[in-house]
This record gives structure tokens, sequence and C-alpha cells, in this order.
């Protein structure tokens, strides 16, 4: 009978009865619960949750089950509130005006290329938003509007609903008009344009008075990504026409260019003195904070966004500068909700995101008068940056403080230095591979965040050891001797093959040149060696023993926030091989603004890790002395080091297991992008899939970062022409292998 009752029971959980999406998602936020929170317990993925949330998928048993409880708990705690009708009662005050924009239409057509993404060895600059990955909505028109205002005791809701699917705030009521908003100025009235077609009429006079209608009327900013983090500041992005309105220049001159700031003097600065608000040190440039000191928990923050002084950077924002308010705050909107609210660049907002993910500090247990302090928040930087003279000289760059006794103009070679990044290696073809008539480059999706997932990391300073026995799973600098490994014979798995080494390039340098003795390596290409089946016996180590999986997070955020946008430009996670190739030919052309968001994510990857090892930005800086970034706790030169190495790694792994399987060598890489010579034009007719699957361990077609995609085709005689023209017999045509063009840039991802 016990059994006939737990059929029932599974049977009854199968049909629980769940709210609306939106509801869940109001019920989530009302408890202060995150996704990553709900998806750990329910034990399944972020997105399946994030899948639930927006009405894509629904739960299946038996986590229906769980979750419907879940679900029913939180509606007991947080009944929903009814919503009043929009119609104000005749006597109502009216402070703001709602502009409700139609129906989303087509976007409009955009002219926007393949902007190359941040370098991760060169990015050099110096919030937080709903946690849910929403749906796009379709790209809205500049509306028409139909003024309709409301009462100040209205709740939530009471205004006309966005369209679905708007990466709106919403289940925060301190921040339901989204994160942020494009204040622009049309037939004399200044409006601000914000996410899901919401347009509100802005009464503000001056920037001071914008700031203070910002924070006390217009309900914008995101909740914190993280329990001891810090809600965003809202983004506040000005138009051409709003800066003219507000005494702003339009452009900057050369000299403020170069300085990245309007003068001290300039009358808005004035302005905004004489109103006690306060600017960051960097002032009032392209990216410029407005604020007050902070009252308790209380925060009077303002973030600025000018495109036409160069704040959206075309080479990770393509158009957006360029495109009208609705559609630009729905291209800024995507990436908030997804990403995080802009902070500056992408590179500087994908710093922020990781501090965004782990808070430097957290409230501690109260103490015996019942008070909370703030404590170390385990797991994260923590709040001060590492003494620039406890660093360990073979993990800084050269003119840091702690190399300033070397001689000048000392030029420090591999045993002096960890030197740990981007394959940029080529060779000649074989006369075989000049039989065949095609060169196919392949791709590999966000390599450097597929890179970070799961990697151990230092979380503090080094501990310098003498004659260490090597831990694979220790974070650290190691120096080495890997000169003996031969790639003629190696390790694949548990057993022995036979290659051609000539035809690989070495794992442990970026050239592919084999090392000629001892160097410093990062803890994943010491590993590795060991992993192809040789010894590997350190000389000397800088070990990190207090490390952690910091990244993971950040990986996540932004995997998801890459998956979800490509679903909606229709390349979805699950497709065949063949779909997937169909479905990535012209993804861009099918929502322009989208795309931008793609680019602006992948950029936000490389760009992020990069400013980990922020060089000097002039500010009369002299080698020897310190320079601003060393006052951070993301200065982690040695974080950036080991997530290159891994991702290095992670390639070579791979092109050593093709190789084994179909005695087929790449002829070309650049960074993230292999060339190899097939027979026909399509990774297809070179990655052996048997019945639509991938050899294991090699290489995947796929949108997932890891997995590959189809980066260019040319004909093996384009290749050989150019060689020749560049009289360059190891021309690197992973560089050129898009679209064919030879130039000095390096348009590769």
């Amino acid at each position: 009978m016990s059994e006939l009752f737990d059929a029932v029971d599974a049977l009854l959980a199968s049909r629980a009865a769940l709210p609306p999406p939106a509801e869940r998602k109001r019920l989530r936020a009302a408890h202060g619960l995150t996704i990553d929170e709900v998806a750990t317990a329910l034990k399944v993925r972020r997105a399946t949750v994030s899948g639930w949330e927006s009405g894509k998928t629904e739960p299946r048993p038996p986590e229906r089950d769980a979750y419907a409880r879940l679900l029913d708990k939180l509606a007991e705690l947080y009944p929903a509130t009814p919503v009043e009708t929009a119609t104000p009662a005749p006597d109502a005050a009216v402070p703001t005006t709602f502009t409700a924009a139609p129906a989303p239409a087509e976007a409009q057509t955009l002219s926007t290329g393949e902007a190359p993404e941040a370098a991760v060895m060169t990015a050099t600059e110096n919030t937080q938003t709903p946690a849910p990955v929403a749906a796009a909505p379709a790209a809205a028109p500049r509306p028409a509007r139909t003024t309709r205002t409301s009462s100040t005791s209205r709740r939530p809701g009471a205004k006309k609903a966005a369209p679905a699917g708007t990466p709106a705030g919403g289940a925060d009521p301190r921040f339901e008009n989204g994160p942020l908003a494009v204040v622009d100025v049309e037939d004399g009235k200044v409006l601000a344009y914000c996410t899901g077609g919401l347009v509100l009429d802005v009464p503000a006079k001056s920037i001071p008075a914008l700031v203070d209608w910002t924070l006390r009327e217009a309900k914008l900013g995101a909740p914190k990504l993280s329990g001891p983090g810090k809600d965003a500041d809202p983004l506040l992005v000005l138009t051409e026409a709003a800066l003219e309105r507000y005494g702003l220049p339009v452009t900057l001159t050369e000299e403020e260019k170069h300085a990245g700031r309007i003068p001290e003097g300039h009358k808005v600065i004035k302005q905004l003195t004489r109103a006690e608000w306060k600017l960051t040190k960097r002032g009032f440039g392209p990216w410029a904070r407005i604020y007050r000191p902070a009252t308790g928990s209380e925060r009077a923050c303002v973030q600025l966004c000018i495109p036409s002084w160069n704040a959206l950077d075309t080479r990770h924002w393509g158009t957006a500068g360029q495109l009208p308010p609705a559609e630009l705050a729905r291209v800024l909107g995507v990436y908030a909700s997804r990403v995080m609210t802009p902070r500056g660049s992408t590179a500087v907002t994908g710093l922020e995101l990781m501090t965004a993910l782990h808070p430097p500090t957290r409230a501690s247990e109260p103490d015996e008068n019942g008070k909370r302090h703030s404590e170390h928040n385990p797991g994260s930087l923590g709040k001060d940056a590492i003494d620039p003279m406890n660093w360990p000289p073979c993990e800084v760059p050269e003119g840091h403080p702690v190399l300033k006794d070397l001689p000048r103009f000392h030029v420090r070679g591999p045993a002096e230095k960890v030197f740990e990044e981007a394959y940029d290696w080529a060779r000649p073809m074989t006369d075989a591979e000049c039989t065949l008539r095609h060169l196919v480059g392949i791709d590999v999706n966000m390599a450097f965040a597929a890179g970070a997932n799961g990697l151990p990391v230092g979380l503090g300073e080094a501990t310098h050891v003498k004659a260490p026995v090597f831990d694979p799973k220790l974070p650290g600098s190691w120096l080495v001797d890997l000169s003996h490994v031969d790639l003629s014979r190696v390790k694949v798995g548990k057993e022995w093959v036979e290659l051609d080494g000539s035809l690989l390039p070495s794992p442990f340098t970026p050239k592919g040149e084999r090392p000629e003795g001892p160097a410093w390596y990062a803890t994943p290409t010491v590993a590795y060696a060991a992993e192809l089946g040789y010894e590997v016996r350190p000389i000397e180590a800088w070990v990190r023993y207090d490390n952690g999986r910091y990244l993971d997070g950040w990986y996540n955020r932004l995997r998801d926030a890459y998956l979800a946008t490509m679903a909606d430009l229709g390349v979805d996670a699950d497709l065949s091989p063949e779909d997937f190739l169909a479905a990535m030919d012209g993804y861009k052309a099918r929502d322009r603004e989208l795309a931008i968001v793609t680019t602006a994510i992948k950029a936000t990857v490389k760009g992020g890790l990069g400013k980990l090892r922020e060089r000097p930005r002039g500010e009369g800086w002299r080698p020897g002395e310190p320079w601003r970034a060393l006052s951070r706790p993301t200065w982690r030169p040695d974080i950036r080091a080991a997530v290159i190495s891994r991702t290095r790694i992670n390639l070579h792994r791979k092109i050593v297991k093709h190789a084994s399987f179909t005695g087929q060598y790449p002829i070309a890489i650049l960074s993230d992008c292999v060339v190899y010579a097939a027979g026909g034009p399509s990774p297809l007719d070179f990655l052996p899939y048997r019945e639509g699957k991938p050899l294991p361990g090699g290489f995947k077609l796929g949108v997932n970062p890891g997995l590959v995609k189809h980066e260019g085709t040319q004909d093996v005689l384009w290749g050989e022409e150019v060689r020749e023209k560049f009289n360059a017999p190891e021309l690197n045509l992973a560089r050129y292998i898009k679209d064919g063009t030879v130039t000095d840039a390096d348009n590769g991802e």
C-alpha cells in the first residue's frame, strides 16, 4: 500500500501548482534570495532556475515539488499586494510623469562590424544588477508619447506594464524603473528613457537637480549581487542634446581627452560643489561618479555615462553610442540585467563584477552588546591591497617598485619572470597540407572565461619555498626546467602516443618555442607537463596557501549572460553541429542591438582579466614608483597569469587529442583561434564527429564557453600567396582567417 501512496504523491508532485513566472521571481527577491542560492538548494543549475522565473521552462519532478513548497512558504511570508489602477484620484499629486512606449517594433538595421575584444594582456583602465537573466525585448522605436500620471502613493505595477521579458528591476520596488536611463531632450522637454520602453519626464534644470531627482524620484538602480554587497547605483546616460541642456560640452577638446575630464573650474563642477556633491578622483569625465559621503547604510551616488565623450568604446560597444535613446536604453539595460550596471569601460565593469560577487567585507555576528562589525569576507580578496614590496619579483611587470634596484636597462629573461601569455604561433605548411583546398579557422567561445571556471587562485600573499614538491592543486609561480618534455611522445589520458612534435607548438611558451632551461610558470602549465607524462622538479616557488575558486561566480554570471543573449539571437546550447553552424551564420544581423551586447560581454571577460595587471597610465609615473592600480586589492597579476596559463593549456590539450586521433596538426594559432588545412570549407570537414558525437576531449562545436565555432575559411592558395607576398613563411594566418584581409590589426577574438 505504501508504494501506491508513494506513486500517488509522485503524481501530485508532477502537477504541483506554481504561481506565474513573475510571481516566482518576486517571492524569491522579497526574501532576499539569489538565483544561485535557490539553485544550490534544489541541486539544479543557475540557468535552470532563471528559466523557471522567465517562463522559458517549467520544473519537473522531483524538483517541481520542492520548488512549489519553497514558493508556498514564501507566499505565506510575502503575500501579493493588489495592484492599484493606473488612473489617479482627481486630487492626486503629480511629481513625475510616466510615458509608456508603444509595443516593440522591428529592430532598425544598424551597421556594426565585429569589433575586436579588449586584449587580456593590454587592458589598462581603473552596481550590481538583479540576478535573473531576463529575456531581451524586441527593439523599440522612439515612442510617440501618451502622457499618463500616477499618484505619489502608487505601488509597484501601477504604471503601464513594460513589454514581456524586459530587463527592468521589477522585483524590488526601490528600483522598479530599472537600473538606468538615457536622458535626452525632445521638443524642449527632458526625457529619461528607461529599460522596457518606459519614458519619464525629467523636471531637473541642472546637473545637481538631475542627481537629486534620480535619487529621490526616479526609482533607478539595482539590487546587490551578493549578500554582503551593495546595491548598484543608478546610471544616467546623457545624449548630446542633454549635454547642451545642462551646460556641458558635446565633445571634449584634445586637452580634455588627454586628461580624461573637463577642467575643475567648469561651471557645472562649481554647481555640484555649491550643492555639496563630490566627484571621484577621476573627475568629471566620460564615466563620472557624483556622490555624497555615505551616512550609515544609506548611499547617495549616481553614475554618468557620456557616449559623445567616448564612454562607449566602439571596439567593445560597436555603434551603441550612435543609437537613439530607446534603443541605447535597451542595449545597456540587457547588459545591466545580465552582467551588471556598467561602472566604466567593459574592462572596469569586468573587474567590478568580481568585487560585486565577492565583497571584501561582511557584517560579523553580534558581539556581547548586540552590535555587528565589519569583518573579512571569506573567499574574497579583502579590502587591503598587497604591499607592493611584498610581491614576488617574478610576478610583477617591468617598472614595479619591487624591481627598483635592478639596473635601468636590464631585460629579465624566463628565469626571472612569469611570462604566461596567449598563443601567437604559426608554422609553414607541409607538402601534404598544400594539396588540400581549404584553410579552416575555429575559435573557442569565451576561452578565457572557460579558463577561469573552477580554477583555484590565490586569495592572499605568496610564500617563498625552496626546492618544493610540486602540487598541482596549489596556486603559485614555479621555477622549473621543462625543456625535457618531448612532444613526439606524450601521454594522452593513460596511454603513451607517438606524434610529430615538429608540427606542434610547445605548450610552455606563447610563441610555441621549446624552453631552453629553467623558467617561471603558473601552476596549470607545470601541471600539464606532469599530465603529459614527464617529471617536474621545481627549483623554487612562490605559493599561496590561502586560495579558492574566486572566479567561479564571475564565470557563471558571464556565461549565463552570453548564453541567454545568444539564445535570443537564435543560437541555442542544445543544437546539433550542423544546426549550430547554420544558426551562427549571420546571427548578428537578426538583432544588431543584441549583437552589440554579445560583443560587450566578451570584452568584459578579457578586459576584466587584463585589469588584474593594470600598468601605469601616465600621471607623471617613473619606473620604480608605485602607480595607482597597485592600491587595489584586485591588482593581481598572479590571477591573470593563472587564467591565461590554463586557457592556453586547455587549447593545447585539445590539439594533442585531435592530432593523436586524426593525424592532423594546426598550421596557426592566435590566442583562441586555431587554423587547420582541410579538404572542405566547413569545420565538419576535419572535426571527427561520429553519429553527431565529437571526439571526447577534443574540439566540439557549440555556443557554450570552451566549445568552438567557425571563425572563417580561406583557400590554401590564399595562404601561400599571402606568405609569399610578405616573404614570411610563418606569417600567422589565424590573424586574417576571418575575412582574408591582411592588415597590421589583430581581428581575432
